[in-house]
């Protein structure tokens, strides 16, 4: 296995968050590796198999440098993961992969980070066991703790900057999720799946799910988010009054957006890609801004550069 590329940090990820008023996410991988790149995901381990191949490696190589340089030329810090989300345990069984998959996506984009002029962070990301957007399959507190510490003692030995479990359905796995991250003393985020009506897709409010995991956990998550969402949706979703709140005010910071109002289950698994233009989603942006104060802004589904670009000059 490749040898841990070792790195010196501008400062610790938490202090970037406490100093830093605005940071740039990266913009969407997944839609853009397999539209632009026509790269074909594994069936296990989906992106992450990607950096076993040159054409993986140099279009995730593209795409990062992109969203880059755009977070240099606004002087933001800059935040990428590691294309892991389906990887677990589980999944890593049935693959021809093995444990060491992390290791190298997490050397790889060390490299690409040494590459940059730009203070940028790197993180492990993290996914649920089933459905993300329906909450099938979806474990309880116990079972996700037990099952998600393999994943976070990987990145934890691989010495990413944070880990970001994402897209989170149910308070019962973001709660487990944020118990195995917490042990390893790595600084750690946790976003939702959201719908407007200010839920998560299990019906569990924002500010409750965020009082629930702060309490239960003694080194909390830096933060909380949602991604692979509209700011529209966002927007009604933190108007509702039970979001209304200190919790969810100084607690809920960040989005990485969706280009499509529609909802999940009008977008999923959809055969063309719904988008709008870089302007109105960056207005949509801040608008959301206006009623949140967030600190992270990244893309997700529909997303590019232009729109990462326009999102920037905002924030």
């Amino acid at each position: 296995m490749e040898r841990t590329i070792k790195h010196n940090k501008l400062m610790d990820f938490r202090e970037c968050m406490k100093q830093q008023k605005s940071i740039l996410m990266e913009g969407a991988l997944g839609e853009r590796l397999k539209r632009e790149f026509n790269l074909v995901p594994d069936e296990n381990v989906c992106l992450a198999s990607l950096v076993y191949s040159e054409d993986g490696r140099n279009a995730l190589d593209k795409l990062w440098s992109e969203y880059a340089g755009i977070a240099l030329k606004y002087n933001l810090p800059f935040l990428a993961t590691t294309p892991t989300r389906r990887v677990n345990k589980e999944r890593i069984e049935k693959s021809i992969y093995d444990s060491s998959i992390v290791q190298a996506n997490m050397n790889f984009l060390r490299l690409v980070q040494t590459q940059q002029m730009g203070k940028m962070y790197v993180g492990g990301l993290l996914g649920c066991k089933g459905d993300a957007y329906t909450g099938e399959g979806s474990l309880d507190m116990k079972e996700a703790q037990m099952f998600h510490t393999w994943e976070a003692k990987l990145f934890a030995d691989a010495e990413v900057d944070f880990m970001y479990a994402a897209l989170m359905p149910t308070l019962g796995e973001a709660a487990g999720i944020a118990l195995a991250m917490e042990k390893y003393k790595v600084p750690y985020i946790i976003s939702f799946t959201i719908k407007k009506d200010g839920c998560l897709v299990d019906g569990t409010p924002i500010s409750d799910a965020i009082g629930y995991i702060d309490g239960i956990t003694t080194f909390r998550p830096t933060c909380y988010m949602a991604n692979c969402v509209h700011p529209n949706i966002v927007y009604a979703a933190l108007m509702q009054p039970f979001n209304r709140n200190e919790i969810v005010k100084t607690r809920f910071l960040g989005i990485q957006a969706n280009t499509s109002t529609l909802s999940f289950s009008e977008l999923d698994h959809s055969e063309d890609l719904k988008t709008s233009e870089p302007t109105e989603l960056a207005e949509a942006i801040s608008r959301l801004q206006g009623i949140n104060p967030l600190r992270i802004f990244g893309g997700c589904c529909g997303t590019d550069g232009r729109h990462m670009e326009e999102i920037a000059k905002r924030i």
